[in-house]
């Protein structure tokens, strides 16, 4: 019987020479990268021609970053802010921080300049790394900040021109902070996530023995916001533990991003659901102009492929739609991941059975995020994934179905809410678990099974929990007609208090009739009722949608295209 695969057991080699603790430091990690994968791309970037940085090259730049901090006075443990959109600079940027011995204090950089202040306050940091959006105003409106660095060449000190004079830095230790994150919700008292070292370097290694074969080959795309944990973890840092490559997106634009993938050769594609569902549109259109005969044989032959797959672990997609695959940019992908929200088990399977291996995670903030993700040859399509290796996860009192609040413990659970104890010990049980916030219930192989948010619960009348995301989860796949769409519950009868449940829909602004003129408000309304209906006989009755209502102007949403539930 062949041993289990461990993707950290080759730190053996490194434990007592180059790092001392359980697990390296994000900065002792990356030296071991360095030396087993120097001379690989690290960091790439089109603008618009290819530039890339090797690990060689990039630690020199990250290096230079440290010791220029250093002689500006930072020390072990202090805080230093870093915000703008997805670039080597970004990275190079928090590298530098954390190898000053620092904590890096990354931010959404599509906040208003009001809500950054905050934040930088917040945490106490003296010094800004920013892009060119923000550059200007943090040079005239410095606030407390002593230094205002650019991510960006020709706009005042550029990061790469920044050094100093060697020194004895004083790097911090597996158990100190490497990071504050700031969570949804920047006004009023901010709430930052502390996660140290070991957090996300143990759940960068623990993700990958689900088992997730993470090569030195691979080449990972960052399209979504890398401030997010995210990105930051599943991307960034999943890619230098083992020495791949990151080509970094700079726009959200179907065709940018197709050519992106295909001129990067990307093989790791993470994305949020709301990409992937525009992505399988996409192939779904150009399949259904073919016409319905070879629709219906495509489809045919990937409900076989899917089976294949499933029951004997043989993958025949690539081959049968090798050229759908291909002029959709996605002949190169080895897996796709989608995590940040539940994605339709409708959505999962289509792309299994076109021969990507396909899986999705779940997590969040704190938790470094991953607790849970499906195995590539043992995925189940309507679970968030298997309970990842030393996270110990379960359920607090489960109902008659198993449904409860998930509670974990581990060593990617946060060490707490900055400079907020009593919040901090709000969030877990007495005897140490972080309490979620999730539902949902777990099976006999320890896979998790969401179900909703504790506070996102509707209760019917005859007392059934309904949970919205399962409902807005049937919707997945009209995105052609509904640009967003959000479920909640409304007060049916106040007397009786019981009650219903409504759509918020934002219908999809390209609309057109056969004119190519929009629909006017009236047959907008029509049009939504009817694909509601259409719903509404899949689900149970319990289940189903009282009323709708349209929306004039979509949703805010955060950073992750997520709706933001309690703004509507």
């Amino acid at each position: 019987m062949s041993k289990p695969f461990i993707p950290w057991a080759f730190l053996d080699e490194y434990r007592g020479k180059d790092f001392k603790g359980q697990w390296p430091t994000l900065p002792e990690m990356f030296r071991i990268t360095v030396s087993r994968h120097g001379q690989r791309a690290c960091f790439t970037v089109f603008e618009p021609d290819r530039v890339s940085l090797t690990y060689d090259e990039s630690i020199k730049q990250v290096q230079a970053v440290s010791r220029w901090l250093y002689s500006k006075g930072v020390r072990k443990g202090d805080r230093v802010a870093v915000t703008g959109k997805n670039s080597p600079e970004w990275t190079v940027a928090y590298l530098g921080i954390l190898f000053a011995g620092a904590v890096v204090v990354p931010i959404d950089y599509q906040l208003r300049n009001e809500e950054t202040d905050l934040l930088i306050k917040t945490a106490g940091a003296k010094i800004l790394f920013v892009d060119e959006e923000k550059h200007p105003y943090y040079v005239q409106t410095p606030g407390g900040l002593s230094q205002v660095v650019s991510l960006k060449s020709g706009m005042g000190q550029y990061i790469y021109e920044l050094d100093g004079p060697q020194a004895a830095i004083e790097e911090a230790s597996e158990l100190d902070i490497a990071a504050i994150l700031f969570t949804s919700g920047t006004t009023g008292n901010p709430k930052g996530v502390m996660l140290t070292h070991q957090n996300l370097v143990a759940d960068c290694y623990l993700a990958q023995g689900t088992p997730l074969r993470v090569l030195h080959t691979d080449i990972f795309y960052a399209i979504l916001p890398i401030h997010h944990i995210y990105t930051m973890l599943a991307v960034f840092i999943e890619a230098i533990s083992v020495g791949a490559e990151i080509v970094f997106g700079k726009k959200m634009i179907s065709s940018v991003m197709l050519k992106e993938l295909k001129d990067g050769k990307v093989t790791m594609l993470l994305g949020v659901p709301m990409l992937f569902n525009k992505l399988l549109a996409g192939i779904l259109r150009g399949i259904k102009a073919k016409g319905p005969v070879v629709f219906g044989i495509l489809s045919f032959l990937m409900s076989i492929s899917g089976g294949m797959k499933k029951t004997f672990g043989v993958n025949p997609g690539k081959k049968l739609f090798g050229s759908v695959l291909q002029k959709a940019s996605l002949s190169t992908i080895r897996i796709c991941i989608s995590g940040g929200g539940p994605l339709a088990p409708s959505v999962f399977r289509k792309f299994n059975q076109m021969g990507i291996d396909f899986v999705q995670g779940y997590g969040l903030t704190e938790t470094s995020p991953i607790i849970a993700l499906n195995p590539i040859e043992h995925y189940k399509e309507t679970s968030v994934g298997k309970v990842i290796p030393q996270a110990d996860l379960k359920v607090l009192d489960p109902d008659a179905q198993g449904i409860g609040e998930i509670v974990v413990k581990g060593p990617m659970v946060m060490n707490g809410y900055y400079n907020m104890p009593e919040e901090t010990a709000a969030s877990f049980t007495p005897d140490g678990y972080l309490k979620t916030g999730d539902l949902g219930y777990l099976d006999s192989e320890n896979y998790v099974y969401l179900t909703g948010r504790a506070k996102n619960v509707i209760v019917t009348e005859g007392g059934k929990n309904v949970y919205p995301e399962e409902i807005e989860n049937e919707f997945q796949l009209f995105f052609n007609e509904i640009d967003q769409i959000l479920i909640r519950g409304f007060t049916a009868d106040e007397k009786m208090k019981r009650e219903g449940i409504e759509a918020l829909i934002h219908p999809n602004p390209e609309l057109k009739n056969d004119a190519g003129q929009p629909y006017p408000p009236e047959a907008l309304k029509a049009m939504m009722e009817k694909i509601v209906s259409e719903v509404n006989q899949r689900l149970q009755p319990y289940q189903k949608i009282d009323r709708i209502v349209m929306l004039d102007k979509p949703m805010e949403m955060s950073s992750t295209k997520k709706i933001k539930r309690f703004t509507v």
